[in-house]
C-alpha cells in the first residue's frame, strides 16, 4: 500500500488544528477536489461521513469512518468507495514555546494495480497541495502563520 506522510510545527494549538480536520462537513470551503460531505453520525469518539471528490468530469464518492481523541489524534479508515483502502491519521503534538506539531499520514490501495500505478504518480502533489489547503485554511481561521510553519518531513 503506498503511503506519505508530512510533519509540520505550526503555530496554532492542537485543539485548533484538531478542530479545522475534524469538521469534515466544511471541507468543501477549502480543500481542492472535494465536492460536497455529508456527516451520516457524529459524536465525540466517532464520526462516520461520505464525502464526494472530483476533477472535471470524474466524480467518486467513498465513506470513512473518523475515530477522534481529542485533541490528539484523528484516525480515519475507509468504508466504502472506489479504492480498495484509503487510512489516513492525524496527530497532533503541543510544542515547547507554542503551536503543534501535525503528523499527517496517508495509506491506500487501488482496487486496479495499473491504475494504482498511474494514479501514485500524481498522489505526492495532490497530497501537498492538500497540506497547503489545511495550512492556509488554519491561518484564515486563527491567524497568518507569518510563514512560521515548518516542514519536518
Amino acid at each position: 500500500m503506498p503511503g506519505i506522510r508530512e510533519k509540520r510545527v505550526l503555530p496554532y494549538s492542537s485543539e485548533q488544528m484538531f478542530d479545522l480536520v475534524a469538521d469534515v462537513g466544511r471541507y468543501k470551503e477549502f480543500l481542492p477536489w472535494v465536492i460536497a460531505t455529508r456527516i451520516r453520525a457524529n459524536s465525540e469518539t466517532e464520526m462516520t461521513a461520505d464525502m464526494v471528490v472530483g476533477f472535471k468530469s470524474l466524480r467518486e464518492s467513498f465513506t470513512s469512518r473518523v475515530q477522534k481523541d481529542r485533541p490528539n489524534s484523528l484516525q480515519v479508515h475507509y468504508v466504502d468507495g472506489p479504492l480498495k483502502d484509503l487510512d489516513n491519521s492525524w496527530t497532533f503534538s503541543p510544542v515547547e514555546g507554542g503551536g503543534c506539531e501535525v503528523d499527517f499520514c496517508v495509506d491506500f490501495t487501488f482496487k486496479s494495480r495499473v491504475f494504482e500505478k498511474l494514479a501514485g504518480q500524481y498522489f505526492d502533489r495532490a497530497f501537498r497541495k492538500m497540506v497547503a489547503a489545511f495550512e492556509a485554511r488554519a491561518d484564515a481561521l486563527y491567524g497568518s502563520s507569518n510563514s512560521s510553519a515548518q516542514s519536518v518531513a
